[in-house]
Protein backbone atom coordinates (compact mmCIF):
# COMPACT_ATOMS: atom_id res chain seq x y z
CA UNK A 1 0.00 0.00 0.00
CA UNK A 2 1.37 3.68 -0.95
CA UNK A 3 1.64 5.91 1.99
CA UNK A 4 2.54 9.68 1.50
CA UNK A 5 4.67 11.36 3.81
CA UNK A 6 3.28 15.04 4.64
CA UNK A 7 5.11 17.86 5.99
CA UNK A 8 4.25 17.98 9.95
CA UNK A 9 2.48 20.61 11.73
CA UNK A 10 5.31 21.80 14.07
CA UNK A 11 4.12 24.71 16.11
CA UNK A 12 0.77 26.68 16.27
CA UNK A 13 1.67 29.94 14.18
CA UNK A 14 3.98 27.99 11.67
CA UNK A 15 2.44 27.39 8.35
CA UNK A 16 5.23 26.39 6.27
CA UNK A 17 8.33 24.84 6.45
CA UNK A 18 11.75 24.13 4.44
CA UNK A 19 12.91 20.21 3.39
CA UNK A 20 16.14 19.68 5.19
CA UNK A 21 18.56 16.76 5.06
CA UNK A 22 17.04 13.87 3.29
CA UNK A 23 18.18 11.05 5.47
CA UNK A 24 17.31 7.79 2.82
CA UNK A 25 17.15 7.88 -0.87
CA UNK A 26 14.38 6.79 -3.57
CA UNK A 27 14.82 2.74 -3.31
CA UNK A 28 16.30 3.24 0.32
CA UNK A 29 14.01 0.39 2.68
CA UNK A 30 12.82 1.75 5.88
CA UNK A 31 12.00 0.61 9.27
CA UNK A 32 8.80 1.85 11.17
CA UNK A 33 10.15 4.94 13.26
CA UNK A 34 13.28 5.65 11.30
CA UNK A 35 13.82 9.40 10.29
CA UNK A 36 13.21 9.66 6.67
CA UNK A 37 13.72 13.70 6.16
CA UNK A 38 14.42 17.01 8.47
CA UNK A 39 12.40 19.39 8.33
CA UNK A 40 13.59 22.59 9.47
CA UNK A 41 11.07 25.62 10.80
CA UNK A 42 11.71 29.09 11.82
CA UNK A 43 12.29 27.58 15.26
CA UNK A 44 13.82 24.12 15.45
CA UNK A 45 14.68 21.26 13.45
CA UNK A 46 12.78 17.99 13.28
CA UNK A 47 12.46 14.65 11.74
CA UNK A 48 9.59 12.89 9.74
CA UNK A 49 9.64 9.32 10.59
CA UNK A 50 8.63 6.49 9.21
CA UNK A 51 4.84 5.45 9.89
CA UNK A 52 5.80 1.30 8.88
CA UNK A 53 8.39 -0.66 6.95
CA UNK A 54 8.30 -0.12 3.69
CA UNK A 55 10.60 1.59 0.46
CA UNK A 56 10.81 5.05 -0.26
CA UNK A 57 9.50 5.01 -3.34
CA UNK A 58 9.20 8.95 -4.30
CA UNK A 59 10.93 12.04 -2.80
CA UNK A 60 8.55 14.86 -4.00
CA UNK A 61 10.23 17.88 -2.44
CA UNK A 62 13.83 18.47 -2.49
CA UNK A 63 16.64 19.85 0.15
CA UNK A 64 16.23 23.29 0.29
CA UNK A 65 12.31 23.70 -1.44
CA UNK A 66 9.81 25.82 1.49
CA UNK A 67 6.19 23.64 1.59
CA UNK A 68 3.41 24.20 3.81
CA UNK A 69 2.00 22.05 6.58
CA UNK A 70 0.12 19.36 5.25
CA UNK A 71 1.83 19.54 1.73
CA UNK A 72 3.30 15.80 0.09
CA UNK A 73 6.79 15.50 0.76
CA UNK A 74 7.30 12.18 -0.68
CA UNK A 75 5.60 8.71 -1.03
CA UNK A 76 6.66 4.75 0.76
CA UNK A 77 5.32 1.82 -0.49
CA UNK A 78 4.10 -0.30 2.66
CA UNK A 79 5.57 -3.62 3.31
CA UNK A 80 8.36 -6.05 4.41
CA UNK A 81 11.73 -4.06 4.15
CA UNK A 82 13.95 -5.90 1.27
CA UNK A 83 17.23 -6.73 2.14
CA UNK A 84 18.91 -4.56 0.28
CA UNK A 85 19.81 -1.08 1.98
CA UNK A 86 17.68 -1.21 5.07
CA UNK A 87 20.03 1.13 6.75
CA UNK A 88 23.11 3.31 5.64
CA UNK A 89 25.55 1.36 7.43
CA UNK A 90 24.29 -1.70 5.38
CA UNK A 91 24.81 0.13 2.01
CA UNK A 92 27.89 1.43 2.64
CA UNK A 93 29.03 -2.28 3.44
CA UNK A 94 27.32 -3.67 0.74
CA UNK A 95 29.33 -1.06 -1.59
CA UNK A 96 32.39 -1.65 0.00
CA UNK A 97 32.15 -5.58 -0.08
CA UNK A 98 31.07 -5.28 -3.90
CA UNK A 99 32.52 -2.19 -5.52
CA UNK A 100 32.25 -3.48 -8.93
CA UNK A 101 28.84 -5.25 -9.16
CA UNK A 102 26.32 -3.85 -11.43
CA UNK A 103 23.32 -1.71 -10.82
CA UNK A 104 21.72 -4.18 -8.95
CA UNK A 105 23.82 -3.32 -6.01
CA UNK A 106 22.71 -1.18 -2.93
CA UNK A 107 25.85 1.12 -4.34
CA UNK A 108 23.87 2.10 -7.50
CA UNK A 109 20.68 2.03 -5.97
CA UNK A 110 21.42 4.90 -3.46
CA UNK A 111 23.37 6.82 -6.00
CA UNK A 112 27.07 5.94 -4.89
CA UNK A 113 29.85 7.67 -7.45
CA UNK A 114 33.07 6.05 -8.85
CA UNK A 115 34.75 8.05 -5.68
CA UNK A 116 32.77 5.82 -3.26
CA UNK A 117 30.56 8.57 -1.97
CA UNK A 118 27.12 8.32 -1.80
CA UNK A 119 25.21 11.15 -4.19
CA UNK A 120 21.23 11.56 -3.35
CA UNK A 121 19.18 12.10 -6.56
CA UNK A 122 18.68 15.52 -6.20
CA UNK A 123 21.97 16.40 -5.68
CA UNK A 124 22.70 14.14 -8.95
CA UNK A 125 20.61 16.21 -11.15
CA UNK A 126 22.67 19.60 -10.18
CA UNK A 127 25.96 17.98 -10.30
CA UNK A 128 25.08 16.88 -14.31
CA UNK A 129 23.37 19.92 -15.15
CA UNK A 130 26.12 21.98 -14.06
CA UNK A 131 29.01 19.61 -15.44
CA UNK A 132 30.46 19.02 -11.83
CA UNK A 133 32.50 15.92 -10.85
CA UNK A 134 31.06 13.99 -8.15
CA UNK A 135 34.13 12.62 -6.64
CA UNK A 136 35.27 16.22 -5.71
CA UNK A 137 32.49 17.51 -3.79
CA UNK A 138 32.18 17.56 0.06
CA UNK A 139 29.00 15.43 1.42
CA UNK A 140 27.80 16.73 4.57
CA UNK A 141 25.15 14.57 5.33
CA UNK A 142 24.30 11.63 6.93
CA UNK A 143 27.69 8.95 6.41
CA UNK A 144 29.10 11.49 4.12
CA UNK A 145 26.25 11.82 1.28
CA UNK A 146 26.23 14.01 -1.22
CA UNK A 147 22.99 16.70 -0.59
CA UNK A 148 21.32 18.86 -3.18
CA UNK A 149 22.86 22.15 -1.03
CA UNK A 150 26.64 20.49 -1.06
CA UNK A 151 25.86 20.30 -4.97
CA UNK A 152 24.47 23.89 -5.42
CA UNK A 153 27.09 25.01 -3.48
CA UNK A 154 29.75 23.71 -5.55
CA UNK A 155 27.69 24.74 -8.79
CA UNK A 156 27.90 27.90 -7.21
CA UNK A 157 31.02 28.67 -6.10
CA UNK A 158 33.36 28.46 -9.57
CA UNK A 159 30.67 30.83 -11.12
CA UNK A 160 31.41 33.49 -7.96
CA UNK A 161 34.93 33.09 -8.26
CA UNK A 162 34.80 33.16 -12.27
CA UNK A 163 32.86 36.55 -12.28
CA UNK A 164 35.13 39.43 -11.12
CA UNK A 165 32.68 41.96 -9.97
CA UNK A 166 31.09 38.97 -6.74
CA UNK A 167 34.90 38.98 -5.14
CA UNK A 168 34.23 35.26 -5.03
CA UNK A 169 31.10 35.60 -3.15
CA UNK A 170 28.51 32.57 -2.34
CA UNK A 171 25.23 33.29 -2.25
CA UNK A 172 23.38 30.74 0.11
CA UNK A 173 19.77 30.89 0.81
CA UNK A 174 18.96 31.62 4.49
CA UNK A 175 17.41 28.37 6.69
CA UNK A 176 14.09 29.40 8.53
CA UNK A 177 15.77 29.61 11.52
CA UNK A 178 18.38 31.91 10.61
CA UNK A 179 15.71 34.13 8.83
CA UNK A 180 13.63 33.81 12.42
CA UNK A 181 16.81 34.92 14.49
CA UNK A 182 17.55 37.99 11.73
CA UNK A 183 13.75 39.50 12.30
CA UNK A 184 13.70 38.77 16.04
CA UNK A 185 16.96 40.65 16.53
CA UNK A 186 15.98 43.50 14.42
CA UNK A 187 12.08 43.56 16.18
CA UNK A 188 14.15 43.69 19.36
CA UNK A 189 16.05 47.01 18.29
CA UNK A 190 13.34 48.57 16.71
CA UNK A 191 10.57 47.85 19.57
CA UNK A 192 12.52 47.86 23.06
CA UNK A 193 14.31 51.10 24.32
CA UNK A 194 17.44 48.45 25.01
CA UNK A 195 20.40 49.58 27.54
CA UNK A 196 23.33 48.04 28.46
CA UNK A 197 24.68 48.24 32.03
CA UNK A 198 28.09 46.37 33.25
CA UNK A 199 29.77 44.83 36.22
CA UNK A 200 32.48 42.82 36.86
CA UNK A 201 32.51 39.43 39.56
CA UNK A 202 36.23 38.00 41.00
CA UNK A 203 35.80 34.15 40.03
CA UNK A 204 37.94 33.10 42.91
CA UNK A 205 35.66 31.57 44.99
CA UNK A 206 33.61 29.77 42.32
CA UNK A 207 37.09 28.26 40.78
CA UNK A 208 37.92 26.91 44.30
CA UNK A 209 34.29 25.52 45.06
CA UNK A 210 34.68 23.79 41.43
CA UNK A 211 38.21 22.29 41.72
CA UNK A 212 37.48 21.43 45.37
CA UNK A 213 34.12 19.38 45.05
CA UNK A 214 34.44 18.81 40.98
CA UNK A 215 35.52 15.13 41.30
CA UNK A 216 33.05 14.17 44.02
CA UNK A 217 30.17 15.98 41.68
CA UNK A 218 31.39 14.05 39.11
CA UNK A 219 31.12 10.61 40.40
CA UNK A 220 27.92 11.53 42.06
CA UNK A 221 25.73 13.16 39.11
CA UNK A 222 27.99 11.87 35.88
CA UNK A 223 28.77 15.52 34.33
CA UNK A 224 31.09 18.10 35.82
CA UNK A 225 29.86 21.23 37.58
CA UNK A 226 30.36 23.95 35.34
CA UNK A 227 30.08 27.77 35.84
CA UNK A 228 26.55 27.99 34.42
CA UNK A 229 24.56 26.76 37.40
CA UNK A 230 26.19 28.89 39.47
CA UNK A 231 24.84 32.04 37.26
CA UNK A 232 21.60 30.26 36.60
CA UNK A 233 21.39 30.11 40.79
CA UNK A 234 22.19 33.87 40.86
CA UNK A 235 19.86 35.30 38.21
CA UNK A 236 17.20 33.79 39.95
CA UNK A 237 18.35 35.28 42.91
CA UNK A 238 18.39 39.01 41.79
CA UNK A 239 15.04 38.15 39.46
CA UNK A 240 12.98 37.78 43.18
CA UNK A 241 14.63 40.81 44.20
CA UNK A 242 14.15 42.53 41.16
CA UNK A 243 10.75 41.51 39.43
CA UNK A 244 10.79 43.68 36.33
CA UNK A 245 13.73 42.16 34.92
CA UNK A 246 11.80 39.33 35.07
CA UNK A 247 8.73 41.01 33.50
CA UNK A 248 7.89 41.46 29.91
CA UNK A 249 4.99 44.06 28.24
CA UNK A 250 2.07 42.90 26.77
CA UNK A 251 0.17 46.07 25.09
CA UNK A 252 -0.02 48.78 28.01
CA UNK A 253 0.35 46.05 30.38
CA UNK A 254 3.13 45.25 32.05
CA UNK A 255 3.27 41.34 33.13
CA UNK A 256 5.24 39.80 36.44
CA UNK A 257 6.05 36.20 36.07
CA UNK A 258 6.66 34.70 39.28
CA UNK A 259 7.97 31.52 37.32
CA UNK A 260 11.60 31.48 36.55
CA UNK A 261 12.04 30.00 33.19
CA UNK A 262 15.68 30.76 32.40
CA UNK A 263 16.55 30.41 28.49
CA UNK A 264 20.43 29.59 27.81
CA UNK A 265 21.73 30.81 24.42
CA UNK A 266 23.40 27.85 22.56
CA UNK A 267 25.27 27.08 19.73
CA UNK A 268 23.38 24.61 17.62
CA UNK A 269 24.19 22.79 14.42
CA UNK A 270 21.27 25.12 12.80
CA UNK A 271 22.07 28.24 14.39
CA UNK A 272 21.82 29.88 18.08
CA UNK A 273 18.77 28.24 20.05
CA UNK A 274 17.74 29.04 23.39
CA UNK A 275 16.04 26.67 25.33
CA UNK A 276 14.36 26.83 28.65
CA UNK A 277 15.43 25.63 32.29
CA UNK A 278 11.79 25.09 33.52
CA UNK A 279 11.82 26.11 36.96
CA UNK A 280 14.80 26.92 37.39
CA UNK A 281 14.23 28.43 41.18
CA UNK A 282 13.28 24.82 41.86
CA UNK A 283 16.04 23.18 40.89
CA UNK A 284 19.33 21.72 42.38
CA UNK A 285 23.06 22.79 41.32
CA UNK A 286 22.94 19.53 39.90
CA UNK A 287 19.59 19.26 37.90
CA UNK A 288 20.78 22.99 36.32
CA UNK A 289 24.40 21.02 35.22
CA UNK A 290 22.40 18.17 34.00
CA UNK A 291 20.20 20.11 31.93
CA UNK A 292 22.22 22.78 30.03
CA UNK A 293 25.16 19.80 29.24
CA UNK A 294 21.35 17.78 28.03
CA UNK A 295 20.59 20.73 25.96
CA UNK A 296 23.87 21.47 24.46
CA UNK A 297 24.80 18.13 23.01
CA UNK A 298 21.34 18.03 21.51
CA UNK A 299 21.67 21.57 19.84
CA UNK A 300 24.22 20.22 18.10
CA UNK A 301 22.51 17.27 16.13
CA UNK A 302 19.40 19.66 15.86
CA UNK A 303 17.61 17.58 18.47
CA UNK A 304 15.63 20.63 20.29
CA UNK A 305 12.18 20.62 20.38
CA UNK A 306 9.74 23.07 19.94
CA UNK A 307 8.37 23.19 23.35
CA UNK A 308 11.52 23.59 24.79
CA UNK A 309 11.82 26.63 23.05
CA UNK A 310 8.88 28.49 24.77
CA UNK A 311 7.97 30.66 27.52
CA UNK A 312 11.50 32.09 28.79
CA UNK A 313 11.26 34.91 31.06
CA UNK A 314 14.95 36.12 31.14
CA UNK A 315 17.99 34.42 29.05
CA UNK A 316 21.73 33.88 30.14
CA UNK A 317 24.12 34.04 26.94
CA UNK A 318 27.66 32.90 27.73
CA UNK A 319 29.91 34.60 24.87
CA UNK A 320 32.98 33.48 26.71
CA UNK A 321 33.29 29.78 25.72
CA UNK A 322 33.88 31.57 22.74
CA UNK A 323 36.61 33.70 24.10
CA UNK A 324 34.60 37.13 24.12
CA UNK A 325 35.81 39.77 26.44
CA UNK A 326 32.68 42.12 26.17
CA UNK A 327 29.94 42.04 24.53
CA UNK A 328 26.06 43.92 24.52
CA UNK A 329 23.58 40.85 24.21
CA UNK A 330 20.22 41.85 22.39
CA UNK A 331 17.14 40.89 24.56
CA UNK A 332 15.04 37.98 23.85
CA UNK A 333 11.49 39.36 23.04
CA UNK A 334 8.76 39.45 25.21
CA UNK A 335 11.51 39.27 27.68
CA UNK A 336 12.79 42.40 29.03
CA UNK A 337 16.36 41.59 30.20
CA UNK A 338 19.72 39.12 29.14
CA UNK A 339 22.35 38.54 31.28
CA UNK A 340 26.05 38.57 28.83
CA UNK A 341 28.63 36.28 30.12
CA UNK A 342 32.03 36.75 28.94
CA UNK A 343 36.01 35.26 29.14
CA UNK A 344 37.41 34.77 32.23
CA UNK A 345 40.79 36.48 32.80
CA UNK A 346 43.97 37.15 35.22
CA UNK A 347 43.56 40.98 35.63
CA UNK A 348 45.33 42.84 38.35
CA UNK A 349 42.82 44.21 40.77
CA UNK A 350 42.89 46.44 44.00
CA UNK A 351 41.77 44.49 47.36
CA UNK A 352 42.33 46.29 50.39
CA UNK A 353 44.60 48.63 49.36
CA UNK A 354 46.67 46.09 47.45
CA UNK A 355 46.98 45.31 43.90
CA UNK A 356 46.42 41.61 43.30
CA UNK A 357 46.13 38.75 40.14
CA UNK A 358 42.88 37.74 40.38
CA UNK A 359 40.54 35.49 37.49
CA UNK A 360 37.91 38.47 36.50
CA UNK A 361 35.15 38.45 34.12
CA UNK A 362 32.76 40.91 32.40
CA UNK A 363 29.34 40.94 32.98
CA UNK A 364 26.53 42.83 31.02
CA UNK A 365 23.12 43.35 31.87
CA UNK A 366 21.05 44.62 28.29
CA UNK A 367 17.52 45.49 29.53
CA UNK A 368 14.24 47.12 28.46
CA UNK A 369 14.17 50.74 29.76
CA UNK A 370 10.91 51.14 28.97
CA UNK A 371 9.91 48.64 32.43
CA UNK A 372 13.37 48.58 34.09
CA UNK A 373 14.76 51.59 35.56
CA UNK A 374 18.41 52.21 35.66
CA UNK A 375 19.23 51.84 39.79
CA UNK A 376 17.27 48.59 39.41
CA UNK A 377 19.25 47.23 36.18
CA UNK A 378 22.65 48.49 38.07
CA UNK A 379 21.66 46.81 41.22
CA UNK A 380 20.48 43.54 40.02
CA UNK A 381 23.83 43.21 38.10
CA UNK A 382 25.13 44.15 41.53
CA UNK A 383 23.37 41.18 43.22
CA UNK A 384 24.61 38.61 40.36
CA UNK A 385 28.39 39.78 41.04
CA UNK A 386 27.75 39.28 45.20
CA UNK A 387 26.09 35.90 44.75
CA UNK A 388 28.95 35.01 42.09
CA UNK A 389 32.00 36.61 44.50
CA UNK A 390 30.23 34.84 47.67
CA UNK A 391 27.74 31.93 46.91
CA UNK A 392 26.85 31.42 50.04
CA UNK A 393 24.83 34.19 49.78
CA UNK A 394 22.45 31.95 47.71
CA UNK A 395 22.15 29.11 50.54
CA UNK A 396 21.26 31.74 53.41
CA UNK A 397 19.30 34.26 50.74
CA UNK A 398 21.38 37.44 52.34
Amino acid sequence: MSIQLKAPSVGESITEVQIGAWLVAEGDAVARDQAIVEIESEKATVEVFAPSDGTLTKIAKQTGDTVNIGDVIGEMEEGAAPAKAATEDKAAEAQSAEPAVATTTAAAATGADSSGGFVMPAARRVIEEAGLDAAAITGTGPGGRVLKEDAVRAAVAPAATSNGSSNGQEVVRMSPMRRTIAARLVEAQQTAALLTTFNEADMTAVIALRKEHQEAFVAKHGTKLGFMSFFVKAAVDALKQFPSVNAEIQGESVVYNNRYEIGIAVGGGKGLVVPVVRSADQLSFAEVELTISDFGKRAQVNKITMDELKGGTFTISNGGIYGSMLSTPIVNPPQSGILGLHAINDRPVAIDGEVVIRPMMYLALTYDHRIVDGREAVTFLRRVKECIEKPSRMLLEI
